[in-house]
C-alpha cells in the first residue's frame, strides 16, 4: 500500500533511537511550504527604486507562484507590484517590461507595466511559443527576446484517405537531429530558437535571425537562453550561438555574433574555436565582454572574461589569473563600469560567491569578501550593485552593494521575505572542514550539525553528494540539511575533484575517470569526520541526485561500509545514457573513444558494472518524465539489484523532470522517503 503524505510527515516528527526531541522546533519538512525565495532584483537607472521577483509555494495547485514587488532602495515601501517575474527596467526608467501568463493566447508573454502613479500595463505579444530573454533597446522604443520557431517537416507518402468519421492514429513524429528533446522542454524537433524585436507600444514581433540553427550557447545540448545585448546606437544586436547547420552535432561549441537590426544582416565576431557567450556592450559601444574558453580535448576548462572590439578584433582574457568561473556558468552575469574601465560580476570560490572587478588594465580586486553567496544582478548608473545573498542559516534575500574608495563596500539587505519562515525555530549549524586525500589533493567540506548537538553522543552520518559533476556545493541556505538535522542526523557534504570553485587543476582531477578520485575524497570525507568521534559507524547513509546519483550508485558498489543509500536520478549506465539522454554527446564526452571502439571502458567506468558487488538497502528515485537521466538508467539497476535479492524500490515521481524538485509536494515526498528509507536500517556490529 502507498503510504501517504500525512503519515510520512508523521514519521518525520519522530526523532531516530536515541535521538533527544528539541526544546525549540528545528526545520520541519512541512515548513517548505512556507519557504519564500527572491530572486533577478533589478535597480532602476536612476537608482531610487528596484523591483525584483518574489516566489512562494502555491499549496492549492502544487507550484511555485511568481509575482513583482517593488520597494524604494533603502528597502522602504516594500510591496507587491503585479503577477510575473523578471522585470527589467526602461532605459529612461519609466516602464518595467516583465514576463507573466497571457489570456490570449495562453502561456508567457511580454507585459510592459508604467511605473507612474497610474500604472497602466499591456500585454505587448500574442505569440504561441514563450518568449524569453527579453532586453530594451537603447531608446526604449523595441524589446528584443529569443523564441522557439517551429519548423514544419513534410514527408509525402502514398496514404490512402481515411473513411468518413474515421479515428485514425495520428502520423509519426519524424525526427532527424541528434537533439530532438530536452528536459523540462520535451520534444523541440523540428524547430530552433531566434530572436525576435516588438514595439515596446505592442505590435507585431519581427524575426531578425533564422535558419536550421538556434541562438543561445549551447552549453548541455540545446539552449533557451538567447543571451544578447545592443549597441548604444540601436542598430546592432550582439548574442551567442552557433549559427551553422553542424550545431547539432557540436557539443559546447558556440560563437558571438552581431545582426543589424534594420536589415537581418549578420556577421561572427569570434574565429577562434570555443564555447564563448553571455555578451556585454560597453557603455561607449566600442568592445564586447564575453565569457567562455577555448576548445580543449578536455571535459571541462574554465571558462573566462574575455572583451574584443566591436569588429570582433584584439580579443583578450582578462581573468586567467583568477582561474575561477566567469559569467552565467557560476558567478552573475558581467556589468561594465560606467566609465568602462572594467567588469563587475560575481565568481564561486571555495564554497562562496562574492563580486570582483576585473579591469580593462591592472590587477583584478575583491569588491566584497564574506562566507556567502553573494550573486550580482543589476547596477545603477551611480554605481549602486543589487543582488542576491544567501548563508547557511539566512534563506535568500535582496541586498544593496555601496562602494566607498575610503570605506570599502558596504552590503545592506533590503528583504525580508523568510523572517517569520525562520521565527522561533532552532536551526542547524555548520562546521567548514578541510581533509587530505589521495594524491596529495585537500577536500573541502561541511559538516551540518543538530540543533541541539552533543558530541559525547553517537549520531547517524548523512552522505550528500552534489551533482554536474562540474558543480560546488556552497555556504547557502539548503532546508534540506536543517531538516535532516533537526531529525538527528549528521549531514556530511562535500566538495570532491571535479567540482568547480577551485580551479583548473581542481575541476579536470576526474578527466577520463569519473567516477574515481572523487570517491577516494568522499571515503576520506567520512573517514575524517567519523574520526571525530560522535558518529555510529553502523549508521551511515549516502544520498545523490544526477551526477550525485551516478556517484552514490558507484559508492555502493564499491564500499559495503553504508547501511542504506537513496540513488536520485542516477546515470548507471553510460552506453545506454548515450543513447536514450537529451544531450547524447554529454556521455562521450567522458571518453577518449566512443563506445563502439572501446566498449570495456565504458562498461568499467559505469556502476552496472559493479552492481554485483552491491549489498547495501538502496532506493531510488527518479522522475517520469526525466529526460537528462532518463529512468531507464533507473530500472537497469534496479532490475539487478532485485535479481541479486538486495533490498531495493523504485520511486517514479509523477509530473517531474531531471530531479526530484521542481514540484513542492514531490521534493517534500523526496526527503520524507529518504528518512523513512534510512530508519529501516543500520549495519549489524562487525
Amino acid at each position: 500500500m502507498r503510504m501517504t503524505l500525512a503519515v510520512l510527515a508523521g514519521l518525520a516528527g519522530a526523532p531516530l533511537l536515541g535521538a533527544q526531541t528539541n526544546p525549540a522546533p528545528g526545520v520541519r519538512v512541512a515548513d517548505y511550504l512556507d519557504l519564500e525565495s527572491v530572486g533577478d532584483p533589478q535597480i532602476s537607472p536612476d537608482g531610487k527604486t528596484i523591483v525584483y521577483t518574489r516566489s512562494h509555494v502555491d499549496k492549492v495547485n502544487d507550484q511555485w507562484d511568481s509575482e513583482i514587488w517593488v520597494m524604494n532602495a533603502d528597502g522602504t515601501r516594500n510591496r507587491f507590484l503585479t503577477k510575473g517575474g523578471g522585470p527589467v527596467w526602461s532605459p529612461d526608467g519609466t516602464r518595467i517590461a516583465y514576463l507573466a501568463a497571457g489570456e490570449s493566447p495562453k502561456g508567457a508573454q511580454i507585459f510592459i507595466r508604467w511605473m507612474d502613479a497610474e500604472g497602466a500595463t499591456t500585454q505587448i505579444t500574442r505569440v504561441a511559443e514563450g518568449p524569453r530573454t527579453i532586453t530594451w533597446s537603447p531608446d526604449g522604443k523595441w524589446i528584443s527576446f529569443g523564441m522557439f520557431v517551429p519548423k514544419q517537416v513534410d514527408w509525402p507518402i502514398d496514404m490512402p484517405p481515411p473513411p468518413p468519421n474515421a479515428k485514425w492514429t495520428p502520423p509519426p513524429r519524424i525526427i532527424d537531429r541528434l537533439h530532438y528533446r530536452t528536459d523540462r522542454v520535451g520534444f523541440t524537433d523540428p524547430g530552433f530558437v531566434h530572436l525576435f524585436v516588438v514595439p515596446a507600444d505592442g505590435g507585431s514581433p519581427r524575426q531578425l535571425t533564422s535558419g536550421d540553427w538556434s541562438v543561445g550557447a549551447a552549453f548541455d545540448g540545446l539552449s533557451f537562453a538567447a543571451s544578447h545585448d545592443w549597441t548604444p546606437d540601436g542598430r546592432t544586436i550582439v548574442f551567442d550561438g552557433l549559427a551553422e547547420a553542424r550545431a547539432d552535432t557540436t557539443f559546447r561549441e558556440s560563437y558571438l555574433y552581431a545582426v543589424d537590426v534594420a536589415t537581418g544582416a549578420m556577421r561572427r565576431l569570434i574565429t577562434q574555436r570555443g564555447f564563448w557567450a553571455r555578451p556585454v556592450v560597453s557603455p561607449d559601444g566600442r568592445m564586447v565582454a564575453y565569457s567562455g574558453r577555448e576548445h580543449l580535448p578536455v571535459v571541462w576548462q574554465t571558462a573566462d572574461l574575455h572583451v574584443m572590439n566591436l569588429d570582433g578584433t584584439g580579443a583578450r582574457n582578462l581573468s586567467r589569473s583568477l582561474d575561477r568561473e566567469i559569467g552565467g556558468f557560476a558567478g552573475g552575469g558581467a556589468r561594465w563600469a560606467a566609465d568602462g574601465s572594467g567588469l563587475y560580476l560575481s565568481v564561486q570560490d571555495r564554497g562562496t560567491e562574492n563580486i570582483q572587478f576585473i579591469p580593462l588594465a591592472g590587477p583584478i580586486r575583491a569588491v566584497t569578501t564574506g562566507n556567502h553567496m553573494l550573486s550580482m544582478t543589476s547596477m545603477s548608473k551611480a554605481g549602486d550593485m543589487i543582488g542576491v545573498r544567501s548563508s547557511f542559516q539566512v534563506p535568500s534575500e535582496v541586498v544593496r552593494v555601496t562602494v566607498d574608495k575610503k570605506a570599502g563596500a558596504r552590503i545592506a539587505q533590503l528583504t525580508n521575505v523568510n523572517e517569520d519562515f525562520l521565527a522561533g525555530k532552532r536551526l542547524a549549524t555548520a562546521e567548514e572542514i578541510w581533509y587530505p586525500s589521495t594524491g596529495g589533493a585537500r577536500i573541502q567540506g561541511w559538516i551540518v550539525k543538530p540543533p541541539d548537538f552533543d558530541p559525547t553522543k553517537k549520531y547517524p552520518l548523512y552522505l550528500e553528494i552534489h551533482g554536474g559533476p562540474q558543480g560546488m556545493y556552497s555556504v547557502g541556505f539548503d532546508l534540506m540539511w536543517h531538516v535532516f538535522a533537526a531529525q538527528g542526523f549528521v549531514v556530511l557534504y562535500t566538495n570532491p575533484r571535479g567540482s568547480t570553485g577551485y580551479g583548473d587543476a581542481f575541476v579536470r582531477a576526474i578527466e577520463k575517470s569519473y567516477p574515481g578520485p572523487d570517491y577516494d575524497d568522499l571515503m576520506a570525507g567520512v573517514d575524517s569526520v567519523i574520526g571525530r568521534g560522535y558518529i555510529d559507524p553502523k549508521q551511515l547513509y549516502v544520498a545523490g541526485c544526477s551526477g550525485g546519483g551516478a556517484l552514490s550508485s558507484w559508492v555502493i558498489g564499491h564500499t559495503t561500509r553504508f547501511a542504506a543509500a537513496a540513488v536520485r536520478c542516477p546515470v548507471t549506465n553510460w552506453m545506454t545514457m548515450a543513447g536514450n539522454a537529451d544531450v547524447p554527446l554529454f556521455a562521450h564526452s567522458f571518453f577518449d573513444k566512443p563506445f563502439w571502439d572501446d566498449p570495456m571502458k565504458w562498461y568499467q567506468q559505469s556502476s552496472i558494472a559493479h552492481v554485483g558487488k552491491v549489498t547495501t538497502p538502496t532506493l531510488l528515485m527518479t522522475g517520469v518524465l526525466d529526460l537528462r537521466t532518463p529512468m531507464s538508467q533507473t530500472e537497469e539497476f534496479y532490475s539487478a539489484l532485485k535479481i541479486r535479492g538486495i533490498p531495493t524500490k523504485i520511486l517514479r515521481f509523477e509530473n517531474e523532470w531531471h530531479g526530484t524538485e521542481s514540484v513542492p509536494s514531490n521534493w517534500m515526498r523526496t526527503m520524507l522517503y529518504m528518512m523513512s528509507w534510512f530508519r529501516q536500517y543500520s549495519k549489524p556490529a562487525a
